[in-house]
């Protein structure tokens, strides 16, 4: 009995020691993994509803500074800082602390800080592409002000408007926007801080142009369903410098304005009859007409935007056209074929003759001062 005691109790023991290394085994491999992480999803900060709605946020824009601006393109590179202001009243802190001086944050901690409070999810509406820089400014006042700074270097599209050319002046727009809400939640406003701030830089250029004010309006964008959303533009006004235009476009122009004008005056009446024969003037018109669609072409090519609509350029180009035609039917008419003098007689053609010599440079002249007069006005 005792021996098979022995035996029955030797079968327990490597039962039980199997059993202890099956767990230790388990327990290494437990040990090897990490328990699986708690499922909780971030909420994002809501909006301030303390007030009521629509919250403000005041707005402002700084140009920092000026690349180009590509007239044909509608478009300008350049570096603009857009400031925004809300007040967050959770983050207003104790009355001792009110006259402490701001928290400010910069790039990465400026991040971080923006995650924890509500921000205005703006945008720039008229942004061409990625900007090529950004970063973040960020101050928070004891009063619960939330002032942030967006610094953007990009391209962005403007209007163009070429009714004065080359005395023209154009607005450099920033258009910042918030689509996500509508303006009965948020809109965006500016006051005379704004406009202090909305400033061009003293030390900002434009080749060619020179650096005027800034001027911030509100102009709200249509929504679905009748709803609307807030837009604030900020316009930089520039005005061209003319000098160099007038020079290259202007001046060729004028110029040959006088080649349909010669071929009128350079013909003389001797005894009653034109003493220049039609085939040379005629050659004189269509060499002018030639060298005036060789100018159009040029200018054409490197102001593309000139080409349509109306503006100063077109309409002294159509004056061209139109003397041109004019010096070509007098030409035809009296000096051909005598047109005048066989219907009303030589003294009435000589009289006609004499009289367009004055009246058609005086009406020519006239109207293309008229025009650059209206452009410079």
């Amino acid at each position: 009995m005792k021996r098979s005691f022995l035996k029955g109790g030797g079968t327990k023991r490597s039962l039980l020691a199997l059993a202890l290394i099956a767990l230790g085994l388990g327990g290494i491999a437990f040990a090897g993994q990490e328990p699986p992480p708690a499922t909780t999803t971030a909420m994002p900060p809501t909006m301030p509803m303390e007030k009521g709605t629509p919250l403000i946020v005041k707005v402002g824009v700084a140009f920092v500074d000026l690349e180009s601006f590509d007239e044909n393109a509608g478009t300008f590179k350049g570096t603009v800082d857009v400031r925004l202001r809300w007040e967050v009243p959770s983050l207003r802190r104790p009355d001792e602390e009110q006259t402490d001086p701001p928290k400010v944050y910069r790039g990465d901690d400026a991040k971080a800080q923006l995650a924890t409070i509500w921000v205005p999810a703006i945008e720039i509406a008229n942004e061409k592409g990625d900007p090529t820089y950004t970063n973040l400014g960020l101050r928070i006042f004891p009063s619960g002000d939330v002032e942030m700074i967006k610094r953007i270097t990009g391209e962005f599209a403007t209007p163009y408007e070429v009714t004065r050319f080359p005395f023209d002046r154009q607005k450099l727009q920033i258009e910042a926007a918030i689509r996500g809400q509508t303006s009965d939640q948020v809109v965006l406003q500016y006051d005379q801080d704004d406009l202090d701030f909305s400033q061009a830089d003293p030390d900002a250029s434009l080749n060619g142009w020179s650096i005027k004010t800034v001027a911030l309006t509100s102009q709200p964008l249509k929504g679905w369903y009748g709803a609307m959303h807030t837009r604030a533009v900020a316009s930089l006004t520039v005005a061209r410098e003319p000098g160099s235009v007038l020079a290259s476009i202007f001046i060729p122009l004028f110029a040959s304005l006088l080649i349909p004008l010669l071929a009128i005056w350079l013909n003389h009446m001797e005894d009653g009859k034109f003493g220049i024969e039609t085939f040379e003037l005629v050659n004189l018109i269509i060499g002018g007409l030639f060298a005036v669609i060789a100018l159009n072409f040029t200018v054409n090519q490197a102001y593309e935007v000139l080409s349509t609509g109306d503006n100063p350029v077109n309409r002294l180009f159509a004056l061209n056209y139109v003397t041109l035609g004019l010096s070509l039917l007098i030409n035809v008419v009296f000096y051909r074929f005598d047109v005048v003098e066989k219907l009303f007689g030589r003294w009435v053609q000589e009289q006609a003759y004499l009289y367009l010599t004055w009246a058609i440079p005086v009406l020519v002249l006239t109207m293309a001062s008229a025009i650059v007069l209206v452009a410079m006005a």
